[in-house]
């Protein structure tokens, strides 16, 4: 049985555990402790999958808790996936979330095609920026 919980704080090796037995790992930082105890601490809501004592899943997310959650990370162990776990972790996000809230996700390469099928839409006007790039405008610009 899959137990759902918002009130565990991970530590970065729980994390990067985790992420080793899923695609996300490769786009995440796992060789930088300093950058992933960042995202942790920094993280206003994080939702974890639990079997007994074994961390299975992490809905990461940054939110205002009233707008807006952007959902950065959704990582199920490989060998949990395909159980619905995924579909609970975005669950309880949302039900920690008031109903004036969007949940807002940039999907990973592998998961186009999962999240249209949990009711997600596309929006075809997101846009991202690096800082670096960022930086530049800045210095344009004064």
């Amino acid at each position: 049985m899959i137990n759902y919980r918002s009130d565990v704080r991970l530590s970065v090796k729980q994390f990067c555990e985790l992420l080793e037995h899923t695609t996300l790992g490769a786009r995440r930082p796992l060789d930088k402790p300093d950058l992933i105890e960042g995202m942790l601490k920094n993280a206003s809501l994080t939702v974890t999958a639990w079997e007994g004592e074994s961390l299975v899943g992490v809905a990461r997310s940054v939110t205002d808790f009233a707008y807006c959650c952007y959902l950065s990370d959704l990582a199920v162990h490989e060998a949990y996936q395909r159980q619905g776990i995924g579909r609970g972790l975005i669950a309880h996000t949302a039900l920690a979330l008031p109903e004036s809230a969007k949940i807002i996700l940039l999907a990973a390469p592998q998961a186009v095609d999962y999240y249209p099928k949990l009711g997600f839409e596309r929006h075809p006007q997101a846009y991202t920026m690096t800082v670096s790039q960022a930086a530049a405008l800045a210095a344009e610009v004064g």
